[in-house]
């Protein structure tokens, strides 16, 4: 009987084996480390120095959302500027002024989501690094016109660049899993900057020209981003329940 009842014990185990090693062949971390990535992400997003370069990142795909919706809507982009700061502009002509304004802080988001999902398919990895390095090349190249700017996607190139140095996948994937969960974090903390601004921003912009109060837009970025954050803690909390 006693030989019996260790049998369960045993047979969990190997289970429990096997699951985790799925996790870890899939890319997906667990629910307890999701909950450690996402703190370290929130803790570098509060570091005034270190934080700065993740700034940019989600400036960056602020603004080049507002690039792809303007060539979406049949605009023409000229170029975009970065600031030190975080801030940004994306400077064209036609286009849908509401599909553009929207885009932005949308788009930041959705941006950190897609880098998490892809954080998750370690045989591509690699392939995704070099692909988003070399989406901020191509922006620089279209877009980039001034000198600050140009640096700054250079500091982007090489943040996205520089992983494909290291040998092992598993530090690739974390890194940037935690590089989409500060983006979606920075995503859902710039909007609310424009609850403090007086007659500028996206926010305002939208109002004039949709009647819809301003703090709606902000709630509806927010959701965004907390959608965001949402999806991709159910990846995680899926993948643990198989």
């Amino acid at each position: 009987m006693l030989e019996h009842q260790q049998k369960p014990p045993r047979s969990t185990s190997r289970f429990s084996s096997s699951k985790l090693t799925g996790l870890a062949a899939s890319g997906v971390p667990s629910r307890g480390l999701f909950i450690i990535e996402l703190v370290v992400a929130l803790l570098i997003t509060r570091i005034p120095y270190l934080s700065v370069p993740f700034k940019w990142l989600e400036s960056y795909f602020h603004e080049l959302s507002h690039g792809i919706a303007t060539i979406l809507s049949s605009g023409v982009v000229s170029h975009i500027q970065l600031f030190p700061n975080g801030a940004g502009f994306c400077f064209s002509q036609g286009g849908s002024p509401m599909l553009i304004g929207f885009a932005g802080y949308f788009g930041a988001a959705c941006w950190g989501y897609l880098i998490y999902l892809l954080a998750t398919w370690p045989k591509g990895i690699r392939v995704s690094f070099a692909l988003l390095g070399a989406l901020v090349v191509l922006s620089g190249l279209l877009w980039g016109r001034d000198i600050l700017t140009l640096a700054i996607l250079a500091v982007l190139t090489i943040i996205l660049l520089l992983p494909l140095k290291l040998s092992q996948n598993k530090m690739l994937t974390q890194f940037l899993r935690i590089v989409g969960l500060m983006i979606m974090l920075n995503a859902l903390a710039s909007p609310t900057v424009l609850l403090g601004l007086d007659g500028q921003g996206d926010a305002v912009m939208l109002a004039e020209r949709s009647w819809i109060p301003a703090w709606i837009w902000v709630g509806l970025w927010l959701l965004t981003s907390a959608c965001a954050l949402y999806f991709a803690w159910r990846r995680v909390d899926n993948a643990a329940s198989r």
